[in-house]
């Protein structure tokens, strides 16, 4: 089975010190169904399941039968939770292992909801299906709006039910990322105040993903600079596409810049800044606007951690962390400034731009336009209900922006072509999203599939789209929940 596959593992986490993790298999389930195979990645990882059956495959992605060169563990990390630090840990998790490609690229091979670990703490450690088909279908979104994310390879249901607040029919996950190396994992060693430890896994992190800062003089400081620029490059991209993550905790940033963990994310539809999907999140801290923010915050948690590798003086380690966090919002206005202007088809630095970009934004808020619809109408898109786009207001910002359109340097058609590969015409509709994953529930995926190809080309205009870019005629606010 192996040999037909072509797993290809060397597991460089696994052999780090046991304090880093836990050596741990998943825990078998009664009777795996495949639902889910992720065919085009499976090929982009040299992964050839053509020989495979289906109740095989379904053994596989449920961890009942590991694939040989496997050594699955549970990571060790901890993070500040809604701001509150907590030692944590992969509580219903196993990483596979390390999959290498015939490029001799590094993936993490993940089962979510594979059952208890050391971590769990009273949890189960498994996962509803509900859950894994959102995760599934929303990094995938992700991914084809070009914006760095984990990836779903397969969904297992079990044959098992999990309790949430009523039995939920249980499923598992397998996540494919450049790693889990998150903040928090740096925080679980730093906390442990064992120094060589940190050493350790410091080397470990810039071998992995930063091997380009080894020939620098200090490279922890430009490691902070470097992760720093990764995490405002996919803050500034969530925020273009409308997207809200909804639970930034440190555990939840990834030092290799990819977008992880999807539980109660959501996307804007109408125009709020404040705007916050999750049930749990009472006090908005991680609402749409809040994001930047809190990607500073997250920084500066790094950045204690690695003031013992900055300098040997206490005093001067803080003081060069210090000035790289502060860098943060020139660096991020810069970017977003970036980002705004070619959403608008604009490429040429003027200063007055802000003021056009700000007047956009606030006239949607006033008057509850769509973000993503609104760019979509100044592209010519067809979209449903835009008399919105009569308003007097908006008539008045529309012939300022036309008039900023002759200032550029290239003809009409580029400034169109450079706001297409920025505006997507189809996002995840939290509406549409929960329908096909009702329907999934009672085991129609006929509908989720269809959204799931509609999304992998979100930036082309074609027919059949309507129905995926209408919004809800729900008045309820829209909330998302954890799933564990």
């Amino acid at each position: 089975m192996n040999r037909n596959i072509n797993w290809n593992f060397d597991n460089s986490y696994s052999r780090l010190p046991n304090a880093f993790k836990e050596n741990i298999k998943p825990v078998s389930v009664k009777s795996p169904e495949l639902l889910l195979l992720n065919e085009k990645l499976a090929s982009d990882l040299n992964l050839n399941f053509e020989n495979i059956t289906k109740d095989e495959l379904s053994e596989i992605f449920a961890g009942n039968v590991l694939p040989k060169g496997s050594n699955s563990i549970a990571q060790a990390y901890a993070g500040h939770q809604f701001g509150h630090f907590t030692m944590l840990g992969d509580g219903r998790a196993t990483l596979l292992g390390e999959h290498l490609t015939n490029k001799k690229q590094r993936y993490d091979i993940q089962f979510k909801g594979s059952g208890k670990t050391s971590f769990s703490r009273n949890g189960d450690g498994r996962a509803a299906l509900g859950p894994m088909l959102r995760e599934y279908i929303i990094s995938e979104a992700i991914n084809y709006l070009n914006i760095p994310t984990t990836r779903g390879l397969a969904v297992v249901k079990t044959g098992e039910q999990v309790f949430r607040e009523i039995p939920l029919p249980g499923a598992i996950l397998t996540r494919v990322a450049s790693s889990h190396i998150r903040v928090g994992t740096f925080q679980y060693i730093a906390a442990r105040e064992h120094e060589s430890e940190l050493k350790i896994f410091f080397d470990y992190v810039i071998n992995r993903h930063y091997p380009h800062l080894k020939d620098f003089e200090n490279i922890a400081l430009e490691f902070l600079k470097a992760v720093l620029d990764k995490q405002i490059d996919l803050v500034v991209n969530w925020m273009r596409v409308s997207f809200v993550h909804g639970v930034m905790n440190t555990d939840n940033m990834s030092i290799s810049g990819e977008t992880i963990d999807y539980g109660p994310c959501a996307f804007m539809d109408t125009y709020d800044p404040q705007i916050v999907f999750s049930s749990i999140d009472k006090m908005g801290r991680y609402a749409y606007c809040n994001q930047p923010i809190i990607t500073k915050w997250n920084l500066a948690r790094l950045a204690e951690c690695l003031i013992p590798l900055i300098d040997t003086n206490q005093n001067k380690s803080i003081e060069l962390a210090t000035d790289i966090i502060n860098s943060f919002e020139k660096k991020y206005e810069e970017k977003w400034m970036e980002m705004m202007r070619h959403k608008l088809g604009l490429s040429i630095l003027d200063e007055k731009d802000k003021f056009l970009i700000l007047d956009l934004l606030t006239w949607m808020h006033q008057h509850k336009a769509d973000y993503t619809n609104t760019f979509c109408y100044l592209m010519n898109e067809k979209i449903q209900n835009d008399k919105i786009y009569t308003d007097y207001h908006f008539k008045i910002w529309k012939k300022r922006w036309q008039e900023r359109l002759k200032k550029e340097k290239n003809i009409q058609d580029k400034s169109i072509e450079l706001m297409k590969k920025n505006n997507p015409i189809v996002i995840p509709r939290n509406h549409k999203i929960e329908e096909v994953l009702n329907a999934a529930q009672e085991d129609n995926l006929k509908p989720y599939l269809r959204l799931l190809e509609i999304l992998k080309k979100p930036y082309s205009s074609r027919e059949g789209l309507k129905d995926y870019q209408t919004l809800s005629n729900s008045n309820e606010k829209y909330k998302t929940f954890c799933g564990t």
